[in-house]
């Protein structure tokens, strides 16, 4: 008995596999979406875990500073201490944020500092390496003041009150401050590329993960593009921290 197939047959084969193919590819799709948002979750409660070990540390302060070098350009975006930031060190290389825990505070997972849904790439390793000798940069917005100024008052005294993990304060809208990092939602023109300030996003846009102050972790969905900051202008970046922080005190409204 033979067992060839012909050319309609096969051709039969391959459009059934092609159909079930289409219909097995969606639910792939979303399933390694769904997967990279729970490693994202797992990050930010180790980031939790570190906050909270570092303020045990430091006399229950959040990691804070340092001041914030003169500002010149774009390119160094960290313009006033306390500003929400993503940078893990300064262009000088001193470490800033978040950064501030990777010297013991992490507990050696220095790459929880990265989100494993980045819709565009971003190399853990080569960030993790500039921090102590150039600008470096994580995935992860963190709030560890409420700044917006491109200048340092010159009248501030540093250290400024120290901001505590058990108390945050208020927000500007008099709510109190609960989130602390959450995923970077950060849109801009092409233009800005030349100061090292390009568009970064994650989970498609679709939402955003954050971390909250008493240590817990909540996937946020981005309705009306609520956790995320665009900015349509080169003109309007100095914008960007007054917004940054308005996304955060969303998330302070949505505990």
């Amino acid at each position: 008995m033979g067992w060839g197939f012909t050319l309609v047959e096969l051709l039969v084969v391959v459009a059934v596999i092609a159909v079930l193919a289409g219909l097995m590819l969606p639910g792939l799709g979303q399933a390694q979406q769904a997967a990279r948002r729970a490693s994202c979750l797992s990050n930010l409660r180790q980031v939790g875990i570190g906050i909270a070990a570092y303020a045990g540390e430091h006399d229950g302060r959040v990691p804070f500073g340092p001041k914030a070098p003169p500002f010149t350009s774009p390119a160094s975006f960290y313009p006033s201490s306390g500003a929400p930031t993503s940078l893990l060190s300064l262009q000088r290389g001193e470490p800033v944020g978040l950064g501030l825990m990777l010297s013991g505070s992490l507990g050696g997972q220095p790459r929880a500092l990265f989100c494993p849904g980045a819709d565009q790439r971003l190399d853990a390793d080569a960030e993790l390496s500039k921090v102590g000798r150039y600008q470096a940069q994580g995935s992860y917005h963190y709030r560890h003041g409420g700044a917006t100024n491109l200048f340092d008052d010159p009248s501030m005294t540093w250290p400024p009150a120290p901001l505590r993990l058990e108390s945050m304060g208020l927000n500007g809208r008099g709510r109190a401050v609960s989130a602390m990092v959450l995923d970077v939602q950060y849109e801009c023109p092409p233009d800005l590329a030349a100061f090292n300030v390009v568009t970064r996003t994650h989970h498609r846009r679709r939402s955003s993960n954050v971390l909250h102050a008493d240590g817990h972790v909540v996937n946020r969905v981005n309705r009306d593009g609520r956790y995320g900051v665009v900015i349509a202008d080169s003109a309007d970046v100095r914008e960007s921290f007054g917004r940054i922080l308005g996304v955060f005190e969303n998330a302070d409204e949505e505990p």
